[in-house]
């Protein structure tokens, strides 16, 4: 226990102490703009409740959890089936396929930024070369695309991890499994369906818990990208809880806002 005090000092003064006082906080109405700072009970949560931005920014983050976490599922899935068959080149291509995940969030904000510009983007210029629109898209400028742009923004980024753990799950399923079930002939879909996702169930489950957790705390993407605009269409809880603790100062407030995210 004595060798231990250290490293059991270390983590209290970094996380349990950090969180045990951003709950202290939240029952208080601490703010660095003004000398209140006294005890306000729940005061901060019945406000929070019946505060607007926070059902909005709640809505924000629901969504975004729900259609990156599936979609990088499903894509993410496809990859590691057809990274764990045999062919030329597939070290190179597993390699490969980590780049994006490697990039740092900030660069992959400021390159679909880029991608995704109103006014010389080169998705819009793809899009009118085929037909698909007529008129340039404000895509991160707009309301109505906005979230959209930046879900596809992180499935972009974010697959490549969920292929890396699928494709761990999938190594650890025997091959005379599938075989058999070749000589006993089923085809590709009755071998994926009946033997190899029955016995990946388990890694998809903690991969899909793994990336769900991770995007319900979406920051970056979103701060660089949009800020949680335009007209707050796509302000998250971690935004939010930023604008109230870091911009506002509103210690108290914001402390609820964390405490209610976690």
């Amino acid at each position: 226990w004595l060798l231990l005090v250290p490293a059991l000092g270390a983590i209290g003064a970094v996380s349990v102490y950090p969180v045990l006082l951003g709950l202290w906080l939240s029952f208080r109405n601490t703010t660095l703009s003004s000398p209140d700072d006294a005890f306000i009970g729940v005061s901060n949560y019945q406000q929070l409740f019946a505060d607007g931005q926070f059902w909005n920014a709640w809505g924000h983050t629901i969504e975004f959890t729900g259609a990156s976490t599936l979609l990088e599922t499903i894509i993410g899935l496809g990859m590691a089936l057809v990274l764990t068959e045999r062919f030329l080149g597939r070290g190179i291509v597993r390699a490969a396929m980590l780049i994006p995940w490697a990039i740092p969030t900030v660069v992959t904000s400021t390159m679909f930024g880029w991608l995704f510009d109103g006014q010389h983007g080169l998705v819009n210029y793809l899009a009118r070369v085929f037909g698909l629109i007529h008129t340039n898209i404000n895509w991160y400028g707009s309301p109505e695309f906005a979230l959209p742009t930046i879900v596809i923004a992180d499935v972009w980024k974010t697959t490549p991890f969920m292929a890396l753990l699928l494709l761990a799950g999938l190594q650890t399923i025997p091959r005379s499994l599938t075989e058999a079930a070749n000589i006993d002939g089923a085809n590709a879909w009755e071998q994926f369906w009946m033997v190899r996702l029955p016995l990946l169930a388990p890694s998809l489950l903690i991969a899909a818990m793994f990336r769900a957790l991770d995007a319900f705390r979406i920051f970056d993407l979103v701060y660089v990208l949009t800020g949680g605009g335009p007209a707050d269409s796509t302000e998250v809880l971690s935004t939010l809880t930023y604008k109230n603790l870091f911009s506002a100062l509103q210690f108290g407030y914001g402390s609820a806002l964390s405490t209610i995210m976690f």
